[in-house]
Order: structure tokens, then sequence, then C-alpha cells
């Protein structure tokens, strides 16, 4: 499913460097699962956190077999947005990033058009790509926790995708100082770390980048980038 700063589109680039090194039996652990874009292609024992109850609560329920909705309305859209509790967190999570604009999290009705001038079901498009990842999610042990208090197992492979520093629409304050004490120490306890962001520590290289532009809002267009790849 794709999210705000999803990286469907860079997984064929970046796995193959986190992986490189994965021996039998290693777990690949995700502490931003998010939409599930790199970890869905990372085979062998996983598991994907995320501080968002909601998302991890959409993908639970796929595991187990629930099909997302065809269509909301606005009208629905943001009766869910304000109520909230009247309705099971996994529809939520999904309606909240799936119906949204650009995959920001309750981030306005998404509405447009196709190439062709007909309207486009974005709901439905959503669907589709969540349940074409189905496969891919079937045997992920997804935990909602906030990175800090998220179970890793010994010699773990961790891949974070945080919110990025000097951006702005996340729901939870972001504090990037810790964030990267937190992965000196998993470092110093065996763990192999990659991390993307546009900037990072200076004791952090850079493994690999691209220059992107990722939308913003609906009013404010898109954004020129340099993502990248960081370990230690």
């Amino acid at each position: 499913m794709k999210f705000m700063g999803s990286k469907a589109r860079y997984a064929k680039e970046i796995l193959p460097i986190i992986l490189k090194d994965r021996v039998p039996n290693q777990w690949y652990v995700e502490p931003f699962v998010g939409g599930g874009n790199i970890i869905d292609k990372a085979i062998g024992p996983r598991i994907g956190g995320d501080v968002n109850q909601y998302i991890i609560a959409m993908f639970k329920a796929v595991q187990s077999g629930w099909i997302p909705p065809d269509s909301i309305s606005e009208l629905e859209y943001n009766d869910i947005k304000t109520r909230p509790k009247q309705y099971s967190q996994y529809l939520v999570g999904f309606v909240a990033i799936g119906c949204s604009y650009s995959g920001k999290w309750w981030g306005g009705y998404a509405r447009g058009n196709t190439s062709d001038g007909r309207p486009r079901n974005y709901c439905l498009e959503s669907k589709n790509n969540l349940l074409a990842q189905c496969n891919g999610l079937i045997d992920i042990d997804f935990r909602h926790s906030s990175y800090d208090q998220l179970f890793i197992p010994s010699n773990s492979i961790i891949y974070c995708d945080p919110p990025y520093r000097g951006t702005t629409g996340y729901k939870i304050k972001f504090n990037h100082d810790t964030f990267w004490s937190w992965c000196d120490d998993k470092i110093s306890e065996g763990h192999k770390i990659f991390v993307s962001e546009y900037i990072a520590p200076p004791h952090w290289k850079c493994v690999w980048s691209k220059e992107v532009f990722n939308s913003l809002t609906k009013n404010t267009g898109s954004k020129r980038g340099i993502e990248k790849l960081f370990t230690r």
C-alpha cells in the first residue's frame, strides 16, 4: 500500500543492498513498516513494527482474509475521520491512507481524473495495491510498537524509514537525535542497520542515493530531494 514517502519505487534498488550479506534464518526488521512496500519483498523471517495501531490492524486484518471496500464516499471518509472509534481499526487505517491525497494520513479526500478524463477511484486502486501485496505479507510478524520498544531478535538486519528531518505532516512529533542514538546502540548490540533519510550524522555513510520528486499536498505540488540510504 502506498503511503506518503512510500519506498515502493526504490525497492528493487535498495533491498539488494540491505540484504546483500543476510545469512539463512536471519531476521529482517522494519520498525517503521508504513505501507510495507519493502518488507513484503524481503522473504524469510520478518518483523514489521509501527507506532500507528490502525496500520498494524489493517495488515493483520488482510493476513486474516479481510477484503477492503471498493469505494468510500467523501461523506463516509469524513465520518470515519471524525468518529474513528465507531469503526474497526483496520478500516480506519485503510481509509486514512488509501483514500487520502498522496497517501498522507488524513491528507484530504483523494479525487482526480485518469489520463482520458474519467474519475479515478482511489479507494479501489488502494484496495488492489494492498491485495497485490498479500503473498508478501502473509507470514510477517506485525507489531504495534514504537521503534525503541519493538522486540528485535539478536543479530538482525534492521531497515528504518523514519520521518525525515525537516519534513512535516506526521502525526507524532519525532526526535531525530534520539533516533540516531538508538541506531548507534543497536549497532553496538550486533545488529546491522540501514536508514533512509536525506541527511545523517557524519559517522554514517551513504551507500545509495537518487534524486526524486515527492508529493506534498494537493495545494503545494511536489518537492525535489535526494533520497539516500545510510549505514555504518
